[in-house]
């Protein structure tokens, strides 16, 4: 079966590579016995795998469960999955089979693995390892013939060194890996999923589909969905109930998303914890930034070079540039407007790309030519730093910091 015709029979939609070959090695893995691991972030579909696996195997004739491991409490776990005898514990009227024993032949899938407590870890790697188990209460050992599929949304390596997940047991789960992209790395598939839970949402309710236009459409692949697919359909089935106009713009749309989701920087996953930034988004940031600070500084070497003889005017006409450079440093704010540069009756845009002529000396230095500056404010103010520092746009104190650090003379 390829592909598509697993996407048709499963009602997975998109067109991702990513998820692609997700399915790809799910249906691959599927013919064997091989324990499967799959890892993603909450809401990104990870119960469709297990569902594929299971079907495209030789067991699908065999049972099928899924048990959500977090959800059941954790006196009752190693019951729930091994089964325990009668009188084993208080409330243990009579025998009980567990899933291992139910399931037996078939195909069992433990979502959300990662919160299964250290005691029931050993059992579990027990079965893997030898298809052996006993029931709670007691000593008889017990064979089963069961496929494992195990799904969890925790950082497995930072749990072991947590101390809450046994290393062995990750290893031997993790024989296949397969990881579930979110939705921010599907950004093709976000208006096609819209449309699907928008058509579901009609059909319920019984009420004409609410459509995007190009403006909301824009907004919604563009915003990151920390709750991925689950939190599309909620915001989805929520429009449709509450907003009258069937087609919905961009104003609209943003006033049903939270507030502080919407950064499109890259996120590396680290479990559940979505606030926290990582090595790879600061990367991205700082790179960004250096970008931007050295089109500024190619501009001001360019408009040094024009103004050198000139020395009525080249203060003021950098003076905007010099205020530019110093507050990415020292306030990070962005200017509302483009700073646009009139030089001999010509005007030049920051973003403006300028050839440097190649006859430029190599001595050039931008460190003499702030010296000057600075020393210029300070003379044509006699030496007040304050009204020197409004002159060049910078703040009093970057002003003192560059007087120690060139060692001015006042």
């Amino acid at each position: 079966m390829d592909i598509q015709a697993i996407k048709q029979r499963f009602g997975i939609i998109g067109n991702s590579p990513v998820l692609d070959r997700a399915i790809d090695i799910a249906r691959q893995v599927a013919a064997t016995d091989i324990t499967v691991l799959i890892s993603g972030e909450s809401g990104t579909g990870k119960e469709f795998f297990p569902k594929i696996i299971h079907q495209l195997s030789a067991r699908k004739h065999g049972p099928y469960i899924a048990v959500n491991c977090g959800a059941i409490p954790e006196g009752t776990i190693d019951s729930e999955l091994f089964g325990h005898e009668k009188g084993s514990f208080t409330g243990a009227h009579e025998a009980r089979k567990g899933y291992f024993e139910v399931v037996d032949g078939g195909t069992i899938f433990l979502d959300e693995v990662a919160e299964l407590p250290l005691g029931t870890q050993v059992r579990l790697l027990r079965v893997l390892e030898s298809g052996e188990f006993m029931r709670v209460g007691s000593s008889k050992v017990l064979k089963t013939n069961v496929r494992v599929v195990g799904a969890t949304n925790v950082n497995i390596p930072d749990a072991i060194a947590n101390g809450k997940f046994r290393q062995d047991l990750y290893y031997r789960l993790n024989t296949v890996p397969i990881l579930v992209p979110p939705l921010r790395e599907r950004k093709d598939d976000i208006y096609l999923l819209f449309r699907k839970f928008a058509s579901d949402a009609a059909e319920k309710y019984r009420m004409p589909a609410i459509q995007l236009d190009d403006e909301a459409q824009q907004v919604i692949r563009n915003f990151r969905w920390p709750g991925n697919i689950r939190q599309l359909k909620n915001l989805t089935e929520q429009i449709s109930i509450i907003e009258k106009n069937r087609v919905i713009d961009g104003a609209t749309l943003i006033k049903y998303m939270p507030q502080g989701q919407s950064s499109e920087l890259p996120v590396l996953y680290k479990g559940e914890d979505s606030t926290k930034f990582n090595e790879r988004e600061l990367l991205y940031k700082v790179l960004f930034d250096m970008k931007k600070d050295m089109n500024d500084l190619k501009q001001l070497v360019m408009n040094l070079m024009r103004s050198e003889n000139d020395n009525s005017n080249s203060l003021g006409e950098n003076t905007h540039l010099i205020q530019r450079l110093y507050k990415d440093v020292d306030e990070a704010k962005e200017p509302s407007q483009p700073i646009i540069v009139h030089h001999h009756g010509k005007q030049f845009l920051e973003h403006e790309p300028i050839q440097v002529p190649e006859e430029v000396e190599e001595s050039l230095s931008l460190v003499k030519k702030e010296i000057d500056f600075i020393k210029r404010a300070l003379t044509k103010h006699e030496g007040k730093r304050k009204d020197a520092a409004n002159e060049l746009g910078i703040s009093e104190r970057t002003l003192y910091r560059k007087i120690k650090e060139y060692d001015i003379e006042e």
